[in-house]
């Protein structure tokens, strides 16, 4: 019978000794543990990554054109005309 899989939450991470101790040593100064002091570190660039990564940039041309478009849309083509009147979903 397959073992159900539990995520713990748990991530290894392999280190350089020298790396480690590095990492160790400041996290000592800031009074934290090692992975306090690591996702300290990592999770805002974490957030800053997917915020990033879902945001939009247009340019002055392009958005003037997205409002344009939104005020005044073009017609549908009929191809689209033709489905609707048959009943058609489109998905």
């Amino acid at each position: 019978m397959p073992r159900e899989h539990i995520d713990s939450g748990r991530v290894e991470l392999r280190l350089a000794p020298e790396d480690k101790a590095v990492l160790a040593r400041a996290a000592a100064l800031e009074r934290l543990d090692l992975t306090s002091f690591i996702l300290r570190a990592v999770l805002p660039r974490a957030r800053a990554v997917i915020s990033k990564s879902e945001k939009l940039s247009l340019s002055e041309r392009d958005s003037l054109r997205v409002l344009d478009l939104l005020e005044n849309p073009p017609d549908p083509p009929a191809r689209l005309i033709r489905a609707a009147k048959a009943g058609f979903v489109l998905e």
